[in-house]
């Protein structure tokens, strides 16, 4: 993974990513529309968002199931390797929620 080369690297940056993160975290419980994840993950916008979930699902973290209706329906839910990666991620979220009052940033608005 410290290789220059090391594919890796991809798949550790699109999991790093904050929206990657939180767009998983968010399908942990089961599919969900684009609007509705959309108001889960408060301050994204839609370009980030679809931009997002195109990625994790070219990466095979993520499934898009469109449904034949008017208006068109699609969901997106975790693939068996997203949820794989949500344990982790999860973690990650737990420890940082924990922790966030110990750390120097905390009191730094980014």
């Amino acid at each position: 993974m410290y290789e220059a080369q090391c594919p890796c690297r991809a798949m550790l940056d699109l999991l790093a990513n904050k929206w990657s993160a939180l767009a998983i975290g968010a399908l942990e419980d089961g599919p969900l529309r684009f609007g509705a994840l959309q108001r889960r993950l408060q301050g994204i916008s839609p370009k980030v968002l679809t931009q997002t979930l195109r990625r994790l699902e070219d990466a095979g973290l993520v499934e898009r199931t469109v449904y034949p209706a008017v208006p068109l329906h699609v969901e997106y839910e975790l693939s068996s390797l997203g949820h794989s990666a949500s344990v982790p991620l999860r973690n990650l979220r737990l420890w940082v929620e924990d922790n966030l009052d110990l750390t120097a940033s905390a009191a730094k608005p980014m």
